[in-house]
């Protein structure tokens, strides 16, 4: 205990973890969670010698029940997690929740690295607000229960940039632990270059800090890490094993383009995604993160370019106040912008908000441990003589920027991912104008309350992805799809629609309401009965 009220970092995710385990089983599937996780359990075909050796060996089989569509995205995440998520089955958890879980331990990591790498620049009690504001953003917690692809990547990209960084400090340093940093910093970019193709702008970043502190004087080092990177994808990738340079660049041109017939809803109007507004991003970006995150990140970038110029650094910190200090911290501001750049530019198709870009955030939030650190110095500097009412300040501080998060995830749970910020009115303010259940996570409440509605055999038609409901139906419910089955719609039959795009509005809207599920004024899903 002593050791956890040192270190608050670990009291945070030891209070995080801890809550997980009461509340993880309250998350529906998301919309194609089932196929990847049908993914994960394919995988094991890949990895089994006894395969390798028949002739009618096909790598097909390692891609699960969605192989075209999945096998683009690399599996690492997905086979370090699943033997976690098979022990959980294996003491009674449902997959699903299993899953869950497991998804929300790996974030816990992103939020122990957030802390770790913002501990280059700032105090130890700014890197907590740091990583303590992160981890209280309604969309992040809840994305990292049910969202097996956008997280992880965000861990790992986040993970690499700092292991990469503390890697070149110790090769300048010829540090007698260089050769482990180099292998662990390699084989996580590795992983997260499997995750999703983008890993490989964690490496330019980490490239970029060791020319500028080494020039090519260890050259050597920087081959070896590049060599590792490109095993460790290699090795948890089976789709490159095949043609490993011309599939990669495949993938990469594929995942620049982001193609998808999906529309979205965005300002009450229905966008095919590839053809949204330039607004999109930024607005997504201002409203759907807590009010005080960009007051906070701005004053941040001015505070923390401030201190290169004004003083030297505090002995907390593993750098100086030199090129270094400045070199590192504009990689973190090229980080966060380099992306959004190459959106305005391309306009690649987008959707589900900025789910797919959610691993630029860890910069924003670092810049806002440096306005706490202003925050706390001024505390200091007021409260000089008294030690006592600083620490209590700075909690109270902390309770005041953590309260807009906080407060949204206890009213949305378990739909925290639907949240939007005040400046729109919220949730409420959202629903009807901007997607807010998009993956469909209702289908698991609306379905269980059903099951406790009638015991009678009766058919439940679902307007689209009817799989993810199936696993919460009792048996005397038969489920059908209704895109495939609306002829056979017939009276007394339930349909369960959602309201994404403001589909309820067209199928099936003068029959009954039977019951909804909602957040405050925020309807996810409906179930109806055919009169």
């Amino acid at each position: 205990m002593n050791a956890l009220l040192k270190k608050p970092i670990f009291l945070l995710i030891a209070v995080n973890v801890l809550i997980g385990f009461f509340i993880f089983r309250d998350y529906g599937l998301a919309w194609d969670e089932p196929y990847f996780y049908s993914y994960a359990d394919a995988l094991g075909y890949a990895y089994s010698p006894a395969n390798w050796f028949h002739a009618d060996f096909d790598l097909n089989n390692s891609y699960g029940a969605s192989g075209e569509d999945h096998k683009t995205r690399g599996p690492a995440y997905l086979f370090l997690a699943r033997n976690f998520v098979y022990g959980l089955e294996a003491i009674g958890s449902g997959p699903a929740a299993a899953w869950h879980l497991v998804n929300f331990l790996f974030f816990q990591l992103g939020i122990y690295f957030i802390y770790r790498i913002s501990t280059r620049w700032m105090s130890t009690s700014a890197a907590f607000a740091t990583a303590l504001l992160f981890s209280s953003q309604p969309l992040l917690w809840g994305h990292a229960f049910i969202n097996p692809k956008d997280p992880p990547f965000l861990t790992f990209f986040l993970a690499s940039v700092c292991l990469g960084f503390e890697m070149v400090d110790a090769i300048a340093q010829n540090a007698d632990n260089k050769m482990i940093k180099i292998v662990i910093a390699a084989s996580v970019l590795g992983i997260a270059t499997s995750i999703r193709v983008l890993g490989p702008l964690a490496g330019l970043l980490v490239g970029i800090y060791f020319l500028s502190r080494l020039k090519f004087k260890a050259w050597k080092s920087l081959i070896g890490y590049g060599v590792i990177v490109l095993l460790v994808m290699f090795a948890t990738w089976p789709y490159l094993w095949e043609s490993p340079v011309t599939n990669f660049i495949g993938v990469f041109r594929l995942m620049s383009d982001n193609p998808t017939n999906l529309s979205v809803l965005f300002n009450g109007q229905a966008y095919r995604a590839g053809e949204l507004p330039l607004r999109y991003l930024p607005f997504m970006l201002a409203t759907t993160l807590t009010e005080p995150v960009w007051m906070l990140f701005l004053i941040g970038v001015i505070v923390a370019y401030r201190k290169f110029l004004t003083k030297p650094l505090s002995p907390a910190s593993s750098v100086t106040y030199d090129s270094n200090y400045l070199v590192s911290l504009t990689l973190i501001v090229l980080w966060f912008v380099i992306l959004p750049a190459y959106v305005f530019l391309r306009r690649p198709a987008m959707y589900d908000g900025f789910r797919h870009f959610l691993f630029i955030l860890p910069p924003v939030f670092i810049f806002v441990g440096f306005a706490s650190e202003l925050i706390f110095e001024k505390l200091s500097f007021l409260f000089v003589s008294r030690e006592n009412a600083i620490a209590w300040l700075r909690a109270g501080l902390l309770i005041v920027l953590i309260m807009p998060g906080v407060s949204p995830i206890f009213r949305l749970h378990p739909y925290e991912y639907t949240y939007y910020n005040s400046f729109i009115g919220g949730t409420d303010g959202a629903f009807r104008k901007y997607e807010t259940d998009y993956w469909l996570t209702c289908y698991k409440d609306a379905v269980e309350q059903l099951n406790e509605l009638t015991s009678e055999p009766i058919n439940l038609f679902v307007k689209r992805e009817a799989y993810i409901a199936a696993p919460y139906a009792n048996e005397n419910i038969n489920l059908l799809d209704l895109r495939y089955a609306d002829e056979q719609v017939q009276s007394g039959d339930y349909v369960l629609v959602n309201t994404r795009l403001n589909d309820d509005r067209s199928t099936f809207r003068d029959a009954f309401n039977v019951f909804e599920i909602k957040r405050g004024n925020a309807t996810f899903c409906f179930v109806r009965q055919i009169p």
